[in-house]
């Protein structure tokens, strides 16, 4: 299977403008034969605390509707970012487009200490994205808590994902965490980041992949919008940016 991440640049609180960019990028992963493109954190408002009572929505925003019908008519499973709300507040979701499928919705369980006066966090189990091979998603610092990693791996996770707004400051951590995760579960492991400004600090960008030995196959810079896919059959990596 051949499963892609995304690197972005959001347009602060623009969802219109960041979904039709969510398209483009997810066109390019269909022409590189993506079976599955996973973006950033809040990749379609921006990593944005402080607004996220005035762009919270809800999973069946019709809005959203766009991604159903590429997931269908592309056979390909999409997973998007965005504030959604729940009985006791506002959620940091992943909403997940599978073909044929109704839309899942995966919230952030565990949440930066930072994050706890404008969200709250999910209370979904672990979830799995398909089958053969099963993938994890994770939300940011839900790599950093060693519960999830473990659950995922127990749960017959046989890829991570991890869709992510790091700043340049906490990169670093994050990649060294996330190399620690495919080394001692053997597990395929992948990060989506965004790039450009969100909540007054500069994204890190570096979109990558390990393999299951816990070594860096792949690599985005910090510039430039792109993708990054890997073939979990062959170990063949596909790297594509976008011209700034």
């Amino acid at each position: 299977m051949k499963i892609c991440v995304a690197q972005t640049r959001p347009i602060k609180g623009d969802i219109q403008s960041n979904l039709d960019n969510h398209k483009k990028l997810i066109d390019l992963a269909v022409a590189n034969g993506a079976a599955i493109v996973i973006f950033p954190e809040l990749s379609l408002t921006g990593y944005e605390p402080t607004l996220s009572k005035e762009l919270v929505t809800h999973p069946n925003d019709s809005r959203f509707d766009v991604f159903q019908k590429i997931a269908d008519t592309q056979q390909i499973t999409i997973g998007v970012g965005v504030p959604t709300k729940s009985n006791s507040g506002i959620c940091i979701s992943m909403l997940i487009f599978q073909p044929h499928q109704a839309r899942q919705t995966y919230s952030k369980k565990y949440l930066h200490p930072d994050e706890e006066e404008f969200f709250v966090g999910g209370q979904n189990s672990m979830d799995l994205i398909g089958n053969k091979p099963c993938i994890a998603p994770a939300i940011c610092y839900e790599l950093s808590v060693p519960e999830h990693a473990e659950n995922a791996f127990r749960s017959g996770a046989e890829v991570y994902v991890a869709s992510v707004a790091k700043f340049v400051n906490g990169i670093d951590k994050a990649i060294n965490r996330l190399a620690d995760i495919a080394r001692k579960y053997s597990m395929t492991v992948l990060m989506s980041n965004c790039i450009g400004q969100a909540d007054g600090s500069e994204c890190a960008g570096k979109t990558s992949i390990w393999n299951n030995k816990g070594l860096l196959v792949g690599q985005l810079n910090d510039k430039n919008e792109g993708i990054l896919i890997i073939d979990t059959d062959t170990q063949e990596l596909i790297e594509k940016t976008v011209p700034t």
